[in-house]
């Protein structure tokens, strides 16, 4: 017995022996212009055996059969390199490598045109990124700054009183749009109306944008398409705090602190990031009539990442954010809200906590993910005033206009991914999302008590066709239940919707030629009726209030929407370029349309929500971007479109027998220029010195100006806007790692502002257009170690 354990075990140690002789092993570091690559990822293709490199940019990879390979290195921010490399039978391999930063992203993971990690070449959609060069470079205090900086994208202002922003995507209002964070859809009814101006630029890691209905598996009601604000990540210790002291018109301060700070522990198995904003501003009168143009703002931001992995295949992740929120216009700002001539005043009180747990098979090629996502929002409001009278009646009523509104939205869903053979790819899932919003004013009699559950099951396969071609075919099914309850004074409405909508999703991808792909894609989505974010903000005219309630009759929207792009990346050596066309046509059927109806018993004003005739919107996006040395950089971009009703709407609806005012009807979308664009030019000649210089152009549009007690509307052609901003910052590197930045510059420096605003207690405050803030001085500081 005992000779047979001897003769297995030399057979063992000659097998082992063997084995050894015949592999090799890969030891190594990677290094960039600021020292160690941190969490990179290297794969040798055609295996399953990769290694993450540690603190010091150290990885090494063992047991690897002897021969030739090429290894892929990936690491975030960086471009993707791929090295040949040999590797010989029972020898280390030794390996060094400097890999050159994305200056324009060419090489960037996306998650939000397919629901999992792959390459923006290879996404379905495209996908545009704003990153946090872009953010620095704009000077951007919240996320809303910087996201005009895309491709059919653009931010607007739609109140002198509360600041109300939205996000407009190939020409359609913010309610077509999906906002996500971290890839889940808890961007709630009450968050919606102020929450892009809420989310700290400095908490951002980058903003994934899906234009058109490319992004359907996330929601069917993406119909302008989606962003997905993905927040930072702890990849490793590191920490900075800085400072921004800004002066509109040399005068009105925008002031801001904030943090971020995170650990990681030496095997890379846990890690937290912390992120945190207070940002301090003035209420900013730019026509001297005492009233504000732009709000009286105070935020206090605090949130966390966090993530640990019980083993090497799975994987938990932590997010929680809160926010509290006060924002104040109209005069007198200094005075209770009830004793001024107009005031809207804004409280919000915000919590997020999101939980996802990620499991891998051994092989990697399957992937599950459960999540789950909690928000609950309460806002204290004032919209009121005395109109400019000065009687206890008056103060008495104005007394009344307080109002509370309650929000609570969750998500829960469960994802499969599984990665076949020749890169096809199915994922498939099933997500339940569930919004409840209760909004009360007493004093105007004015309630919105809705509560909105869904439960989606989609799913898509990837199908690698042909060695250029790929197929995505996807289809999502959702089970809609509205049941809202709208009132105004004597104006009782209510929607009682349960139904099933299909939302198929096609799409093409043909690579030309290596770095050049051709895209087309077709996809429909859907609206349900209900209040969305615009109905909970409110606004004034002719010294009232101005609310919006739904018709009787409104039915349920749907859309159609068809993309043709051609994109084409380039990385030759030191110089990255990148161009881009991209053509959408968007057919909406049954559109949402408000209407104002005039002034009701209680004084307010008010607008109808109504189903119009239908609608299209079409026009092209265009994009170039260019870095031909490690030290400049130039993006430039713009949109042509048109934005047209099937039918002329009606605008303003007169009184029944009315002839002084006749209805105003419009043939084109209100507050949608045909043409807008940006430009960003970076020069970074050192280390320690970068010159910024970007800007937007915003074309003429028409705007409706409401100019009487009866509410009746003019329409106004605006003219275009060049708003400029110039940035310079001088960083010192200290010891340790240890930076210190001192930046300085103008936003919107040729002062390109609205001058014709409606003036006095009884404007109308929705009269708003061009850019957001007139010109403004800044200067910035920054410590830390890492410094972007």
């Amino acid at each position: 017995m005992e000779r047979y354990i001897l003769i297995i075990s030399m057979l063992l140690i000659s097998v082992s022996s063997l084995m050894a002789q015949q592999t090799g092993s890969l030891r190594g570091i990677l290094t960039s212009q600021e020292g160690p690559v941190v969490q990179a990822t290297l794969m040798l293709q055609g295996t399953n055996l990769g290694a993450v490199t540690d603190f010091d940019g150290k990885f090494s990879i063992a047991n690897i059969p002897a021969g030739n390979y090429k290894l892929q290195i990936r690491a975030l921010g960086f471009a993707t390199t791929v090295v040949d490399l040999r590797v010989e039978a029972g020898e280390t391999t030794e390996f060094s490598k400097e890999i050159n930063q994305d200056r324009i992203g060419l090489n960037e993971v996306v998650v939000s045109s397919s629901r999992y990690e792959l390459d923006r070449e290879d996404a379905p959609s495209v996908v545009s990124v704003v990153g946090s060069k872009i953010l620095n470079a704009t000077q951007s205090v919240s996320m809303v700054e910087g996201l005009s900086y895309q491709p059919g994208i653009r931010v607007e202002s739609n109140c002198q009183n509360c600041g109300f922003t939205q996000l407009r995507m190939n020409g359609l209002e913010g309610p077509y749009s999906q906002i996500l964070i971290n890839s889940r859809p808890i961007f709630s009814t009450l968050t919606g109306v102020y929450g892009l101006e809420m989310i700290p630029a400095n908490t951002i890691e980058r903003v994934e944008v899906v234009r058109s209905g490319g992004s359907a598996l996330f929601g069917s009601n993406a119909i302008a398409g989606t962003v997905n604000i993905i927040t930072k990540e702890p990849v490793e210790n590191s920490w900075q705090i800085g400072s921004n002291v800004g002066l509109m018109r040399g005068d009105i301060p925008d002031n801001t602190l904030n943090f971020n700070g995170s650990v990681v522990s030496e095997d890379l198995n846990s890690g937290v990031t912390f992120y945190g904003m207070k940002r301090d501003r003035g209420g900013f009168d730019a026509d001297g009539d005492g009233f504000t143009e732009i709000v009286q703002l105070k935020n206090l931001t605090f949130g966390t990442k966090a993530f640990y992995k019980p083993t090497e295949l799975s994987k938990l992740t932590l997010d929680i954010n809160a926010i509290d929120e006060f924002r104040r216009g109209g005069d007198q700002l200094d005075l209770p809200p009830h004793l001024t001539d107009i005031a809207e005043q804004l409280d919000h009180h915000i919590v997020n906590v999101g939980l996802t747990y990620d499991q891998f098979s051994t092989d990697r090629k399957t992937k599950v993910s459960t999540y789950g996502s909690l928000l609950s929002g309460v806002r204290r409001s004032f919209y009121g005033g005395l109109g400019g009278a000065r009687t206890l009646e008056d103060s008495v009523a104005a007394a009344s206009a307080y109002g509370l509104t309650n929000d609570f939205a969750g998500v829960l869903g469960t994802q499969f991914t599984h990665n076949f053979t020749g890169r096809n790819v199915f994922v498939g899932g099933v997500e339940y999302q569930g919004n409840s919003v209760k909004d009360e004013i007493a004093g105007y009699e004015k309630l919105i008590d809705q509560n909105v559950h869904s439960v989606g099951f989609y799913g898509q396969f990837e199908w690698k066709a042909m060695d250029r071609l790929t197929l995505f075919m996807g289809t999502r099914y959702d089970v809609v239940d509205v049941d809202g309850l709208y009132e105004i004074g004597d104006l009782i409405r209510d929607v009682d919707f349960n139904r099933g909508i299909w939302s198929p999703r096609f799409t093409v991808l043909y690579e030309l030629i290596p770095g050049a792909q051709l895209r087309g894609g077709y996809a429909r989505g859907f609206r349900a009726p209900q209040a969305f974010d615009e109905d909970l903000h409110i606004s004034s005219v002719g010294g009232e209030q101005r609310f919006v309630i739904l018709s009787d009759e409104l039915g349920m929207e749907t859309s159609d929407a068809f993309t043709a792009s051609l994109n084409f990346g380039s990385n030759t050596g030191l110089i990255q370029s990148n161009f881009l066309i991209e053509g959408f046509y968007t057919k909406l059927n049954n559109q949402f349309q408000r209407v104002n109806i005039g002034q009701q018993a209680n004084g307010s004003f008010l607008e109808e929500t109504r189903n119009g005739s239908g609608a299209t919107v079409s026009g092209v996006n265009l994009e170039y971007t260019i870095s031909p040395s490690r030290y400049l950089s130039f993006q430039l971009g713009g949109t042509l479109q048109n934005a047209l009703y099937d039918e002329d709407e009606v605008l303003f609806e007169p009184e029944e027998g009315s002839v002084e005012f006749p209805a105003i009807t419009v043939s084109e979308f209100i507050r949608t220029p045909n043409t807008y664009g940006f430009l960003a030019a970076n020069w970074t000649p050192n280390k320690a010195f970068t010159l910024d210089v970007t800007g937007t152009y915003t074309g003429s549009m028409v705007a409706p100006l409401v100019v009487n007690d009866d509410a009746f509307i003019e329409l106004t052609e605006t003219p275009t806007f060049i708003d400029a901003n110039l940035r310079m910052a001088y960083k010192w590197q200290l010891k340790n790692k240890f930076s210190l930045e001192l930046n300085g510059g103008v936003q919107n420096v040729f002062d390109s502002f609205q001058r014709d605003f409606s003036t006095g207690p009884t404007r109308d405050s929705d009269y708003v257009f061009g850019p957001m803030r007139p010109r403004t001085f800044f200067m910035g500081l920054k410590i830390g170690n890492l410094l972007p």
